[in-house]
């Protein structure tokens, strides 16, 4: 324990900043800067986080008797600590785990999480295991983020967050990718097979352990630990395909699940590459159909073909400003990097925003704008590329059907993730998981499914097809929402419902009809009103009704 004076960061070796701002880096980005980073984070699945603070009741666990076997439990390798972004004083700690669940007695690794106490806990017994998305990313260093969406829910529960295995404390997989800027950086001739070997030779691990599988029986060891007889779960993103193994491995434990941005166990995420295509079309789409935007932007598409096909010829070099240090610094705009920032800006609905004025101003020599844009990824959005390879290649890459490949050779996003990870893969060498891995969840746990209409990752078809075997569920499309619905809906105050009721039943998701989009920048400074400009109207989008 430590004195209620005292600020204590968790382990310094670990810590990185928690995104209290999101970053895409070509994720979460859902599943491009450097090497893997530029060839994988454009498969990652990214949760969009924002800063809050909330108060907490002390010593609530001596409130009532049921409270003391967690309390005995959480003395075990817990401490109290800070996160950042979250202003409470939390609970943390690690449980211990062969790093090979075959050899037991082989390398052990440790597996960190942190507990935000529920403000009334009136329910000792459970707790909220939020999901982090990826692969790749930290539960813990989005404390902040899961902090303010789930701020009902921490009311009357407990909010546990693990990092999972790979990632943030819990031995992270990492390279150092060197002193060289991103900015400068030439990704269309990177050596992507002899800088994924250079990785794997300065990470200390076993990286065929750090799938999913594994990563589930952490979970489960962490829950124990804690003393919870049940979990409520959240998962974004990659963090729902956890969710739907934990609905596998151990339904017993579990009270609800809530799948946001919905990664179906049948579907490989390396078909995300239609995906982001869609994403690119629906913003056309969107722009032509808003009468400012197309007054401002009448040949938009076009105007994006026209850069991506210069890029294609030869990259954009220039001395710009760094967006984040306003220093002058040579540029090397590629055609990866141009698809990749307006890729990755297309998670949020504010970021999103700015992209049709972005293009064009690249199509007039000035990519600044773009720039701005790119500066989003160049943290990689927190993301441990070692262990997103060792999930993606021992998970997804030998479900790729010659159907797949024939429809990424017309896609660059899909050609370029494809090639980029059966490079990475071939060095990492992750065996296949089973077949059986990829069957739908068979459950009747009470289950919320939510999808965003214009989410670039996760679209809502993907949520259909998750819905196959879930005889208890309901799925709820938001047709404003990007990735993360419960981060830009009322969606929040939908998890807190069903966490309280422990049913589907009575939710009703016609609060999502709320029109959450942000006006078009029509140029560097204005934006566009537009509720008096659009042509769309609530009807003319994705229905929000539920499927049971």
């Amino acid at each position: 324990m430590i004195d209620s004076m005292t600020h204590r960061k968790l382990s310094k070796t670990a810590q990185r900043p928690s995104p209290t701002r999101p970053r895409h880096g070509a994720t979460n980005a859902t599943w491009c800067t450097r090497i893997l980073s530029t060839r994988m984070l454009s498969i990652s699945a990214l949760m969009l986080a924002m800063a809050s603070t909330t108060t907490w009741a002390s010593d609530v666990k001596s409130q009532q008797t049921q409270a003391a076997d967690i309390a005995r439990n959480m003395a075990n390798n817990t401490d109290t600590c800070y996160v950042e972004g979250v202003s409470d004083r939390l609970n943390c700690g690690f449980v211990t785990v062969p790093e090979n669940p075959n050899k037991p007695d082989g390398k052990q690794i440790q597996v960190h999480y942190v507990v935000l106490p529920a403000v009334k806990n009136v329910n000792h017994e459970e707790a909220l295991l939020a999901i982090a998305g990826g692969p790749g990313q930290s539960a813990i260093d989005n404390a902040a983020g899961f902090d303010a969406m789930l701020s009902k829910v921490r009311q009357q529960r407990d909010i546990l967050l693990i990092d999972q295995r790979g990632t943030g404390r819990s031995n992270l997989l990492t390279c150092d990718e060197g002193a060289q800027s991103p900015l400068s950086f030439d990704d269309d001739n990177a050596d992507t097979l002899a800088e994924t070997q250079k990785c794997l030779a300065k990470i200390d691990a076993d990286v065929t352990q750090y799938g999913s599988l594994n990563a589930i029986k952490d979970f489960e060891a962490v829950r124990q630990h804690l003393g919870y007889k049940k979990l409520h779960i959240y998962g974004i993103s990659y963090g729902t395909r956890m969710a739907q193994l934990y609905m596998r491995l151990y339904p017993a434990h579990l009270a609800t699940v809530t799948l946001d941005g919905i990664v179906p166990m049948q579907q490989s995420v390396l078909e995300i590459g239609a995906s982001i295509d869609r994403g690119f079309d629906l913003l056309f789409k969107d722009c032509q159909e808003t009468a400012a935007c197309h007054t401002q932007f009448p040949e938009l598409k076009a105007e994006f073909d026209q850069v991506a096909a210069s890029l294609a010829k030869a990259p954009v070099m220039e001395n710009v400003y760094d967006p984040v240090t306003g220093e002058k610094t040579m540029l090397t705009m590629t055609r990866g990097k141009f698809y990749g920032s307006i890729r990755m800006a297309l998670y949020q609905a504010n970021v999103r925003a700015l992209v049709p004025h972005a293009i064009h101003q690249a199509a007039k020599h000035n990519f600044q704008p773009i720039l701005g844009l790119y500066s989003l990824t160049i943290d990689n959005a927190g993301m441990a590329m070692g262990m997103h390879a060792s999930v993606v290649c021992g998970e997804d890459m030998h479900r790729i059907t010659p159907a797949m490949r024939e429809q990424a050779q017309h896609s660059f996003m899909g050609k370029t993730m494809l090639e980029g990870l059966e490079a990475t893969c071939e060095v990492w060498k992750v065996p296949a998981v089973d077949k059986s891995f990829s069957e739908p969840i068979s459950s009747d746990i009470p289950t919320l499914l939510l999808s965003g209409e214009i989410d670039p990752a996760t679209p809502p078809s993907w949520g259909e097809l998750a819905m196959e075997k879930l005889t208890n569920a309901k799925h709820f499309v938001a047709p404003y929402a990007t990735h993360g619905v419960a981060y830009q809906s009322c969606a929040n105050n939908l998890i807190a419902d069903l966490v309280r009721s422990g049913s589907v039943k009575d939710l009703d998701g016609e609060c999502l009809k709320k029109d959450v989009r942000r006006s078009f920048y029509l140029n560097a400074s204005s934006v566009e009103p537009l509720n008096a400009t659009s042509t769309k109207t609530t009807d003319d989008n994705a229905s929000t009704g539920a499927k049971e």
